[in-house]
């Protein structure tokens, strides 16, 4: 595993001046280590096991009193992973998580639904960006969701550590923190080609109007229920797309998915302008129909250069799903929802060094697969059973 502590070295000399002294420097590393080793529960405990030490307490030292810098490590994630997976036509991908959790003190937390569980449950929500490129995907940046229980009690943000400045401007909606994540990477340069989303965002008028007023070309869901102006009123997507003529559906591969080729039948349209849109651009529908369910369908508004075909949206649309995939192994390898921690900065830290785990091996799956393949084998439980 040498390459591996290589490539973990090469890391850590990115973000060492987020943490000032060697102290704090040492206990991240070994939390990264932590957060990567084959750990079942990823709490200050077994991490602090997992380090050799014999108390949690420099890990919670690390994440609620050390004074460093998440948002210096999660820049430098940033650049890491562009450096490596960016490509013109790589996507920006928002989507947002849930953390379920006991108790009430935890920042952010309330009874609210939550897509991983699929219900309503207790639990925080972050909200996060995912850069995916031609050769991988990773976490690039993420902001806590702070609904009104938590606005409207100052006493409660203040006993979790909410900086006064951030519950004073009051609710900032997921699409807002969506906005200040995209206008973060593109001051940073990153090279993206396109935005994604899921319906919460693309629903959101103002979300879309930010990415056209920065010609930010994005493949957004959007509800059945939503309406586009035509020339005669406003009609919902639903009824345009029923209005198909059999001849526009064509049967086209969304991306490889675990069970194959994803096909769907798509359609596709150029929608009228009826107000400014910048030269060049032009705003379309999508539509994604099951084959094996034809009453299923995905509604999708678009905003790119003229000169783009078909294949083009519809991989657009197909790589939203690869921020499902990032949190999946953000949480299954890298610890990302195994914190208890309560404060607001503590979530950010913890947060923040379980991406940078997950970036690594997102970056050394691309640029060494070997390497990559020998950590996911030695993650891999021992056992004396003989299967036949």
């Amino acid at each position: 595993m040498t390459v591996w502590r290589a490539g973990l070295n090469d890391v850590f000399a990115r973000v060492a001046g987020a943490f000032g002294r060697a102290e704090p420097r040492g206990w991240a590393r070994a939390y990264v280590t932590g957060l990567l080793a084959p750990v079942e529960r990823k709490n200050s405990w077994q991490l602090a096991e997992a380090a050799g030490a014999v108390s949690p307490d420099g890990c919670q030292h690390l994440l609620n009193r050390t004074r460093w810098s998440a948002d210096e490590v999660r820049d430098q994630i940033r650049s890491y992973v562009v450096e490596v997976l960016a490509s013109p036509d790589g996507v920006l991908v928002v989507d947002e998580t849930g953390f379920v959790k006991k108790g009430v003190r935890l920042a952010g937390v309330q009874r609210q639904y939550s897509g991983t569980a699929g219900r309503i449950e207790n639990c925080p929500l972050g909200v996060f960006l995912a850069y995916a490129g031609r050769h991988g995907r990773a976490l690039i940046d993420r902001e806590l969701y702070l609904p009104e229980s938590w606005i409207a009690d100052r006493d409660r943000c203040a006993g979790a550590g909410v900086p006064e400045d951030r519950w004073t401007r009051g609710v900032l909606t997921k699409p807002r923190l969506a906005e200040a994540m995209i206008g973060r990477a593109l001051a940073a340069g990153v090279t993206a080609g396109w935005v994604t989303a899921d319906s919460a965002y693309g629903r959101d008028g103002r979300f879309r109007a930010f990415l056209e007023s920065h010609r930010m070309p994005y493949v957004v869901e959007v509800p059945v229920r939503h309406t586009i102006t035509d020339v005669d009123g406003r009609r919902r997507v639903d009824t345009l797309i029923s209005r198909a003529p059999a001849e526009a559906w064509h049967q086209v591969s969304a991306g490889p998915g675990v069970r194959g080729e994803r096909e769907y039948d798509f359609a596709w349209a150029t929608l009228p302008a009826f107000d400014d849109i910048p030269a060049g651009f032009v705003r379309t529908l999508l539509a994604r129909r099951s084959l094996d369910d034809p009453a299923d369908i995905a509604y999708y508004v678009c905003f790119h250069p003229d000169t783009i075909d078909r294949g083009q949206i519809v991989a657009v649309a197909g790589a939203r799903w690869a921020i499902e995939e990032c949190f999946q192994a953000a949480k299954g390898q890298c610890g990302l929802d195994h914190y208890q921690v309560r404060k607001y900065d503590a979530w950010y830290r913890h947060i923040t060094l379980a991406m940078l785990a997950h970036a690594f091996l997102a970056v050394t799956a691309a640029t060494d697969p070997k390497a990559h393949a020998g950590w996911a084998e030695s993650q891999s439980p021992k056992s004396a059973v003989s299967w036949r």
